[in-house]
């Protein structure tokens, strides 16, 4: 059985789009629910279940297997990007320099951010009462406007640590902002590099950037470039041949990683429900769209996570509701962790605990493989391994990491 090749990784999804239902949101109903509450793990669903290694009876196998984890330039000569695994077009740009900008994500005028289609990975946590935020990573960007901009909270300037980026906020927690002041690559709040939007229904969530500006800042300071320590990701090619055979009706999917170790099976599915509590503005869903291997996000509503994609190049000081065309957001990749997670001293903010381990959930090609994180120290990067203790390597593409309280709970 010949699995499909993906039309793109990086599809142009524009408003006009929207409309289109994925074939598998017409055609399958889910496969499986998977329920994380309170640490709890229960499995419902109606067509395919996955319980201690076991098939639903009737539901056959897809001997499919993930291929080894790649080395950055393939026996091909091609050069795989830190941050995404995507081809890049020269040695030159896996060191160029790097951008982790805090984006808001509040229904206070954060909606929709500028530019977020373009981060290669995006972090999204609580910031505060139950108010999601993120940290988007940045290598190589074009576009003329990137934000809105906010404050920094530790726990994200944890997550950036490895990706050896400039910090992009404005102020922060105290804690955050102690630690980013011992030696981080650092841009706060500046007009120099940084300037106000005009329309006042933003209100706040009104800082912009530019790439242009991003780049003279990185000049102007002698910042240099960045190595960054990414995720471990297969190689375009490598993903292609491990994506599911849409013609099949329902079937799973054997993981191979680094180790050469077969995982336990992992469920097919096109539709993920992550809960980060019970605030449903904040609440999210992917659904799987097999003809571009991207998950479309949504709102729990249903209403599409749109964002502005705007021009490349340095248009000045711009609106992007002026600029910019709005965009469905559509990762490659969703990674959902399971992490600790409580109020913090101030009984606002959020406290968040990023070194250590934890479960995981990570959907990729139209599979879902259940599994670990793992986090040495602030410095390393989180590595993602599957029930066996496998690494998994994830597609290449846009990564979306979803750290969800224990309270939270991921569905799919």
């Amino acid at each position: 059985m010949k699995a499909n090749k993906p039309k793109s990784t990086n599809p142009s999804l524009k408003k006009s789009q929207k409309s289109k239902k994925s074939p598998v949101e017409n055609s399958q109903k889910k496969s499986s629910m998977m329920l994380l509450n309170f640490g709890i793990l229960g499995i419902v669903g109606g067509g395919a279940a996955m319980a201690a290694g076991f098939l639903t009876p009737g539901i056959s196998s897809f001997n499919a297997v993930f291929p080894e984890v790649p080395s950055k330039i393939a026996e091909n000569n091609n050069i795989y990007s830190n941050l995404t695994g995507l081809t890049l077009g020269s040695a030159e740009e896996l060191t160029a320099p790097a951008f982790c900008v805090q984006t808001p994500n509040g229904m206070d005028g954060a909606r929709p951010q500028a530019g977020l289609n373009e981060a290669g990975v995006v972090f999204e946590a609580i910031a505060e009462t139950g108010i999601t935020r993120f940290a988007a990573i940045y290598q190589n960007p074009s576009s003329a406007i990137i934000g809105p901009i906010r404050s920094l909270r530790l726990y994200y300037l944890e997550w950036d640590t490895p990706f050896d980026c400039t910090i992009v906020h404005a102020g922060g927690a105290p804690d955050a902002l102690a630690a980013v002041s011992r030696g981080y690559k650092d841009l706060t709040e500046n007009y120099t590099y940084m300037y106000r939007g005009t329309y006042g229904a933003r209100r706040w969530n009104n800082l912009f950037t530019t790439s242009s500006y991003l780049l003279k800042m990185n000049e102007d300071r002698g910042y240099g470039g960045s190595e960054i320590k990414g995720f471990t990701r297969m190689t375009p090619e490598q993903s292609a041949k491990s994506r599911v055979d849409e013609t099949a009706a329902e079937k799973l999917v054997i993981y191979k990683a680094s180790t050469g170790k077969t995982s336990e099976l992992s469920a097919k599915t096109s539709a993920i429900a992550v809960n980060f509590g019970g605030m449903a503005n904040f609440n999210v869903r992917y659904n799987y769209d097999p003809a571009y291997n991207v998950y479309l996000r949504s709102y729990a509503s249903g209403t599409p996570h749109d964002i502005y994609e705007c021009p490349a190049g340095d248009l000045g000081e711009k609106n992007p509701e002026d600029t910019c065309t709005l965009k469905q957001l559509a990762p490659a990749v969703v990674a959902v962790m399971i992490v600790p997670e409580k109020r913090a001293s101030d009984n606002y903010h959020e406290d968040i605990t990023t070194v250590g381990s934890g479960e995981a959930y990570i959907f990729q090609n139209g599979v879902a493989v259940k599994g670990t994180w793992k986090k040495p120290s602030v410095a390393e990067q989180i590595r993602f391994y599957d029930e066996n203790g496998a690494e998994i390597a994830l597609a290449p593409g846009q990564t979306f990491v979803e750290a969800v309280p224990g309270y939270g709970s991921v569905e799919y």
